[in-house]
């Protein structure tokens, strides 16, 4: 690390006088750029091809929309072995593989988790939503609204692929842009917190873990961390030091483009705070609630199986992949691929109170929890992994219901869920700037 900074010091004054900070070629995106850049490249690209089937262009035009400089990734496609492989100017070359029902993942030498899981085949159902792929409800003003803003979106740049609503526990309406459809498994980024939580609420309703307990890391149990609970992390107020920034060094981008195993990167974070005292959004504290799962069930193939029994069956997913890191942990900061009908069931879970298709994957009491604001002293406005409209002196969104809490993801990804309106409106897409949410889901709710 020390001959790092080093380089980046020397590397500092040579980039200010050739001109190249202006373009976003730091000293640190020189001494970090080049691995960051071939793991977020193959990773996504191979994602893109083989668990959502999109476009190579437009693959790879999403990618350059992270930094122009991506667009000197050099990339290589291997169908036969499902894999993409990629370099950044020669530096740094990288793999990641697909496995079905696993998604992809950049590969790493000593690291056979994964490739070892036994996957299980998706079952496909035709029963009616949300148990099944059939949709009836659809209501012809509603469905023109939605095609209607959706237009309106992509004619602005917004790069809106899929729009729905639930309403009354009903698919309402849904529109869908750029090549997607109703079966299109779309990346939800941050939004498989939300996820993440739910199984972790499972876990605590099953009995295999109390909450309130401290998180049982081996890691954690000489030093102060270990009075971190489970809690604290849901609510993301473990007091960790971690950076979210997404530059090159950056701790997010470091855990998910350079590390075989995210809970081990974040696991050695030290404290920055008081746990229960400081909100600080962290992907990694999402990643360490994977792997106080997969440790609470026993291990990498004991959680897979688990997750599809307890909840990737019993919630009706019909087109959809959670990731795994390399070392088998599922990316809960991250991974969840899935159509918008199958985003919609998870806010519709939420909005019944924990229950879906007649089973209980949560109790009412954790969904209450999930859904108050935590205790922290810099901002209230979030419970376990969800995002909450109520909790700090203003709104979130002023024009929208106090009760609304959401899930939320890069790339302005959505899932919304309005309990006084019993509705759920999902939004996926490719926005790398803001989007009009309180101008066109209050429309929606207007509409209803």
């Amino acid at each position: 690390m020390i001959k790092k900074l080093i380089v980046a010091l020397l590397l500092s004054g040579a980039l200010g006088l050739l001109g190249l900070n202006s373009i976003g070629i730091t000293p640190a995106f020189i001494v970090f750029g080049p691995g960051v850049a071939s793991g977020i490249g193959v990773k996504l690209l191979c994602s893109a091809e083989f668990v959502i089937g999109s476009d190579r262009t437009q693959a790879f035009d999403d990618l350059v929309q992270y930094s122009p400089i991506l667009s000197q990734f050099t990339v290589r496609y291997d169908e036969a072995e499902r894999s993409v492989t990629g370099n950044f100017f020669g530096l740094k070359e990288k793999t990641a593989s697909f496995i079905p029902g696993l998604g992809c993942a950049v590969d790493y030498a000593n690291y056979p988790q994964r490739s070892r899981l036994v996957v299980q085949q998706q079952r496909a159902s035709s029963a009616p939503w949300p148990l099944g792929s059939e949709v009836g409800g659809i209501d012809p003003e509603l469905q023109k609204l939605l095609e209607i803003l959706l237009e309106q979106d992509n004619s602005r740049g917004l790069n809106t692929r899929a729009l729905l609503l639930v309403h009354d526990g009903v698919i309402k309406a849904e529109a869908y842009g750029q090549g997607m459809t109703s079966e299109s498994r779309l990346l939800g980024w941050s939004m498989a917190k939300s996820l993440n939580a739910i199984m972790l609420g499972n876990l605590e309703m099953r009995g295999f873990l109390n909450l309130s307990d401290p998180a049982s890391f081996p890691q954690w149990s000489t030093d102060a961390r270990s009075s971190i609970t489970t809690t604290a992390l849901l609510t993301m107020t473990d007091g960790l030091n971690f950076s979210e920034d997404y530059d090159p060094g950056d701790d997010a981008t470091a855990m998910l483009f350079t590390s075989p195993s995210s809970s081990d990167y974040a696991l050695a974070r030290p404290l920055a705070a008081n746990p229960g005292t400081r909100f600080n959004y962290s992907s990694g504290t999402a990643n360490l609630l994977s792997r106080l799962y997969t440790e609470a069930l026993g291990g990498p193939q004991a959680a897979y199986d688990d997750f599809r029994q307890q909840i990737f069956n019993p919630m009706g997913f019909q087109h959809a992949v959670f990731e795994t890191d390399a070392s088998g942990v599922f990316m809960g900061s991250s991974y969840f691929y899935a159509s918008a009908r199958d985003w919609a069931r998870i806010g519709q879970l939420m909005l019944n109170g924990g229950v879906i298709n007649g089973q209980r994957l949560v109790t009412e009491s954790w969904v209450s929890r999930a859904t108050s604001p935590n205790q922290s002293d810099n901002d209230k406005a979030y419970g376990y992994q969800w995002w909450l409209n109520r909790g700090n002196e203003k709104l979130r969104f002023q024009a929208l219901p106090k009760d609304l809490f959401y899930a939320n993801g890069n790339r302005q990804q959505l899932v919304m869920v309005f309990p006084s309106q019993k509705a759920v409106i999902v939004r996926l897409g490719w926005t790398s700037g803001r989007y009009p949410v309180t101008d066109n889901f209050a429309k929606i709710l207007n509409s209803l």
